[in-house]
């Protein structure tokens, strides 16, 4: 069953792809993000990503596609994409082109492998990049840096309700102003930029 088109009207909260990847990891990021705004703190390891980031595009610019199972096609890096109907607004790592096949990839240092938010954000980029190109995203892929891999994630069904439900409850959250529980694991907590604001958690 195809999940509707979110409403769109003014009032709806306009979201970062990153709040729904945020969001699953800990929702208490989103909340200090949008409901109690407060200084945080850049920790080294968001440094060390930012820089990761910059040397694996020189790079994957260099190299075959064929990890992704492709023969050729065109890497566009850092892709600005905004959607009014999602209300969302991202930039992706790398869009792969191949005719008419577009092919979202996220970049993530995830030394054990791609995590449940990491999808959920990827297939938010999918959603996002339907809509600017007007095709069908079929897929998508996680490149691990540290691991050197490349994990294909399916656009199904189900993935697709997951990101619209998980954004009607960051939108709820927001608007009922409600602090929800912290992170479930406590060790998400140690690098965190809004660390020093969760005494009751951590």
């Amino acid at each position: 069953m195809r999940t509707p088109p979110l409403p769109v009207g003014r009032e709806r909260l306009a979201l970062r792809v990153s709040d729904l990847k945020q969001f699953v990891y800990c929702p208490r990021v989103v909340y200090f993000s949008y409901v109690l705004p407060v200084e945080k703190t850049p920790t080294y390891k968001m440094q060390v990503g930012r820089e990761e980031h910059a040397a694996l595009e020189v790079l994957e610019s260099k190299r075959t596609l064929r990890r992704y199972g492709l023969e050729r096609g065109e890497r566009r890096f850092r892709v600005r994409l905004s959607s009014e109907r999602y209300g969302l607004t991202g930039v992706l790592d790398l869009l792969i082109v191949t005719g008419r096949d577009y092919y979202p990839v996220e970049f993530k240092n995830a030394p054990g492998g791609p995590a449940l938010h990491h999808r959920y954000q990827l297939a938010a980029y999918c959603l996002l990049v339907e809509e600017s190109f007007r095709a069908p995203v079929r897929t998508g892929f996680l490149y691990v840096v540290p691991r050197k891999q490349v994990v294909p994630v399916p656009m199904t069904p189900s993935i697709r309700e997951r990101v619209h439900i998980l954004l009607a409850r960051i939108r709820t959250m927001v608007a009922a102003e409600a602090m929800p529980p912290g992170a479930r694991d406590r060790r998400r907590c140690r690098d965190c930029e809004y660390r020093n604001y969760c005494g009751d958690w951590t």
